[in-house]
């Protein structure tokens, strides 16, 4: 209650002394949520190496949870040396219970041939565990090998099926993933302003490759009034993330400007960001 403000006003420390209390007696819940605090540093000093001493605790007593989160841990190297077949063991005990955060991280490894050989079916096993149980994660990473044809029969609808059901609950990848097949026509049918509108929607999540893609269709009027000003604003929120094609894009698209319209881009670029990506049209 006190880690999430629940009937309480919010109070990591309680929550980290309360939770220590509890962990100390062996409770695995309190030990796996003593662990997040030390991860995030909330009401403690962050610690990885303490985060992953009470996740072990808890996943020892087969807490799903836990044995997921020593999982990451293992993953990303933070607390314990990078391992990633410890991580695929870690995983796969949690994911054999049932949980979806398992699930979803177990198809990332064989996704990537982490810690396992690379096996596109098993990812889609997995993932299609994890998105029947409504991760969004995994409803997106489902679309992807559907469309892809990847561990799976190529199925466009099918793909859209899932990135819709991630669109839902606001996955941004998602929404730029859905708003390609509306571009292109695969899946559903061809309209470049649902291609738009949801481009927009992962933009506003500051995606830099939606914001290129929305800057794309400004610059050439597909699904939005042609627009050069919001076409490079667009751009430059793109590139400003690394975005090296969005770059490209701003160079040339320059050349059909005036100085006016370039510093009028340029105020709007900063004010989109100052405002968290949202309402920058």
């Amino acid at each position: 209650l006190y880690r999430l403000g629940q009937g309480v006003t919010q109070d990591h420390q309680e929550a980290a002394r309360l939770y220590r209390l509890a962990a100390m007696q062996g409770k695995a819940i309190a030990q796996n949520n003593l662990g997040l605090l030390y991860e995030d540093g909330q009401g403690v000093i962050q610690d990885y190496q303490e985060a992953a001493k009470w996740y072990r605790q808890a996943a020892e007593q087969a807490y799903a949870f836990a044995q997921n989160n020593l999982g990451l841990l293992y993953r990303r190297g933070k607390g314990v040396e990078q391992d990633y077949q410890e991580a695929a063991k870690l995983y796969r005990l949690a994911a054999e219970q049932g949980n979806a955060n398992g699930q979803y991280n177990l198809g990332l490894l064989f996704r990537h041939g982490q810690g396992v050989n690379r096996d596109y079916s098993e990812a889609a096993k997995w993932y299609q565990l994890a998105a029947e149980q409504g991760y969004a994660l995994a409803q997106n990473n489902l679309g992807l090998l559907s469309a892809s044809g990847q561990g799976v029969t190529q199925d466009y609808q099918e793909a859209a099926k899932w990135y819709r059901l991630a669109v839902e609950q606001g996955n941004a990848l998602a929404q730029y993933n859905l708003g390609l097949m509306y571009f292109d026509g695969k899946g559903v049918t061809q309209n470049h302003e649902e291609a738009a509108r949801l481009y927009r929607l992962a933009a506003e999540q500051g995606l830099a490759s939606a914001q290129y893609a929305l800057g794309w269709m400004y610059a050439n009027g597909q699904g939005v009034e042609q627009d050069h000003v919001r076409a490079h604003m667009r751009f430059n929120l793109a590139a400003n993330k690394g975005d090296s094609n969005a770059e490209k894009w701003r160079v040339s698209i320059s050349k059909k400007m005036t100085p006016t319209q370039i510093t009028r881009a340029q105020k709007m670029t900063k004010e989109c960001e100052e405002r968290d990506y949202k309402n920058c049209d």
